[in-house]
């Protein structure tokens, strides 16, 4: 793996001790957050490998929950944020599992309140950055260290056309770009990584364009 500069070795400003265990696991809680939209009312969170053998030692359980309650790697209030999570009546549950991984550093996370789930499962690479690499089901490569759109759509054609076009015409120049789907015809997941965060204003044009059934983006 190549790094850009030193904080990618060290990791970045966060609460400790490591960044893989600690700040890595933050930002899958916050991903998970972001992707949900509000705060759960329940959290199960499925540990493998590494994580789940360390992670009450190393943070990982708080910072986890710390993620989900939408505070940064470097937010004081991560230590607490298990008692702060229950305080507001959110019910936590850990499983430490035994099944074999790609990563040792991986967590599922299900995010549920009464209308809706989430589960998205990720992974900490080391030095603080993660990828996601499942969403409901839907298997992606997501990094987090770009502004991304995901594009919830019906599998027709024409769907990632009129996403495209709305991207130009308001000059958003598209870094990289994936789509994922369960079966021919059904709901498919695009994964757009962008150069800069697009505004509110964009974010609810596409989600008027044809065959869209939903748009959630993460800011960089």
């Amino acid at each position: 793996m190549k790094y850009k500069s030193v904080f990618d070795i060290i990791g970045p400003v966060m609460i400790g001790p490591s960044s893989s265990h600690t700040a890595g696991a933050a930002r899958i809680g916050r991903a998970a957050r972001t992707l949900f939209g509000k705060e759960p009312t329940k959290v199960d969170i499925y540990l493998y490998g590494s994580f789940a053998k360390t992670y009450r030692g190393h943070g990982t359980d708080v910072a986890l929950i710390g993620g989900i309650l939408d505070y940064d790697t470097d937010d004081q209030r991560i230590s607490s944020s298990i008692k702060d999570a229950k305080a507001k009546g959110m019910t936590i549950n850990f499983y430490e599992d035994e099944a074999a991984t790609e990563h040792p550093n991986t967590a599922r996370v299900i995010l549920t309140d009464d209308d809706e789930q989430l589960e998205l499962v990720g992974i900490s690479i080391g030095g603080g950055k993660v990828e996601i690499t499942e969403l409901n089901g839907f298997e992606l490569h997501l990094s987090g260290n770009h502004p991304a759109l995901l594009v919830m759509h019906n599998d027709r054609f024409g769907a990632i056309a009129s996403i495209t076009q709305i991207l130009a015409r308001n000059e958003v120049n598209i870094g990289r770009m994936e789509v994922s789907r369960k079966d021919i015809g059904k709901e498919a997941l695009m994964i757009i990584e962008v150069d800069q965060n697009v505004n509110d204003i964009i974010l609810n044009e596409l989600k008027e364009a044809d065959h869209i059934l939903q748009v959630s983006k993460i800011v960089d």
